[in-house]
């Protein structure tokens, strides 16, 4: 496995990048890059021409991932060489939310084999159901099938997110990276660092990914009461510092739930995941230590799940965080990638981006679900 990695920042532009490119031979390209940097006309012909053997596949970000740190309005272009693992590409365009479980059902039967490994998914950050689409995966492949990846930002926005396959520059994309073959190596992490606060909350009222009531009352009116008139004004964006804590027993947390939208006209929250209904719920909070510890514990996690071999190839981890954890950390933001890197090790290059949500296993050897506010790692090597 051969990785090679370069990048456009600052006042850069794509005519910046070296006239050769470092892995003309590469198989896989993953790019990442805001908004901006995905409206440049000549983005996907100037890739393909840096990477005429290569599958050239990214999205739009709220923030770009790289060994050096976070970077906004960049592109971070990683070029992947296989050596012992194949691999296979497909795409859906995903118009609608409802759709979402039989994107994913139609993908991953697209993918299926009895040697596939690990699924790397990029989605549209705005009109999938994120839940629902690894449902689909799953109902397909199984639940042993490592799917890692996230859904696409737009630098808090929520107005279009884009994504990029080969020479298509588009949105309402769901494109997924089937990887096949017993030398791949794929093990994942995943943790938040977020504390739930306040009381406890039943979701007596929801459906899928919309929450209609909470303690039989309409949830809008609840939740902006409890995050305050000066940040409801700023909803659905504002939310993103607010996120909601699908709770257990002893007020462990099970997963966090990202607000997407609000609908005034009756009273619900939609959510980039789902939220069962008979769920306890409560709202979070998180310090800047509790993030990095966080993003350390995942990094943890992809290395117990290591054999002593596997950590000393050369080895890509994929780091997909949410979008609310940037807003908190603000500009010490790159502390927790400083931190995957340094507990990863040295064989380890860090790609990824700050999304709108994030796919990943809870634990080793769990399904694959839906995670906000998250630090998760998919971490790929080959032996």
């Amino acid at each position: 496995m051969l990785i090679r990695q370069e990048a456009v920042t600052g006042d850069q532009s794509l005519k910046d990048l070296p006239k050769t490119s470092p892995l003309s031979s590469a198989s896989l390209v993953l790019v990442f890059g805001s908004v901006k940097r995905f409206g440049d006309p000549k983005l996907a012909a100037t890739l393909k021409a840096r990477y005429p053997s290569a599958q050239v596949i990214g999205c739009t970000t709220a923030g770009e991932i790289s060994n050096t740190g976070v970077y906004d309005d960049s592109l971070q272009i990683t070029a992947i060489q296989w050596e012992r693992t194949t691999m296979r590409v497909a795409d859906i365009v995903v118009s609608d939310m409802q759709n979402s479980f039989q994107s994913g059902a139609t993908l991953g039967a697209t993918l299926k084999t009895e040697n596939l490994r690990a699924v790397l998914v990029i989605s549209d950050g705005l009109s999938v159901n994120g839940t629902e689409l690894l449902h689909g995966f799953q109902s397909v492949l199984g639940d042993k099938v490592l799917i890692v990846g996230g859904m696409a930002g737009d630098g808090a926005q929520f107005t279009r997110t884009l994504q990029l396959y080969n020479d298509i520059v588009s949105n309402h994309l769901v494109i997924a990276i089937g990887l096949y073959g017993n030398n791949l190596v794929a093990v994942s992490g995943a943790l938040g660092g977020w504390k739930p606060y306040g009381p406890p909350r039943k979701v007596t009222r929801s459906e899928k990914n919309v929450v209609y009531e909470i303690d039989g009352k309409p949830a809008l009116p609840l939740y902006r009461m409890y995050i305050g008139e000066h940040y409801a004004k700023g909803l659905p964006g504002t939310g993103l510092k607010f996120p909601l804590a699908v709770v257990g027993e002893k007020r462990s947390v099970k997963t966090i739930r990202t607000l997407a939208a609000t609908n005034p006209a009756d009273n619900s929250l939609t959510f980039f995941g789902n939220i069962d209904e008979g769920e306890t719920i409560s709202l979070c909070q998180a310090s800047h230590d509790n993030l990095v510890e966080g993003a350390r514990g995942a990094a943890k996690t992809v290395l117990s799940s290591l054999l002593p071999e596997a950590m000393q190839t050369p080895a890509l981890a994929i780091c997909v965080s949410c979008v609310g954890r940037k807003l908190v950390m603000g500009e010490q933001i790159s502390d927790e990638i400083y931190m995957v890197k340094d507990t990863l090790g040295p064989q380890a290059a860090v790609t990824g981006f700050y999304s709108n949500g994030e796919l990943c296993p809870a634990k080793p050897d769990d399904a694959s679900e839906l995670h906000n506010q998250t630090m998760t790692i998919g971490y790929l090597t080959e032996t």
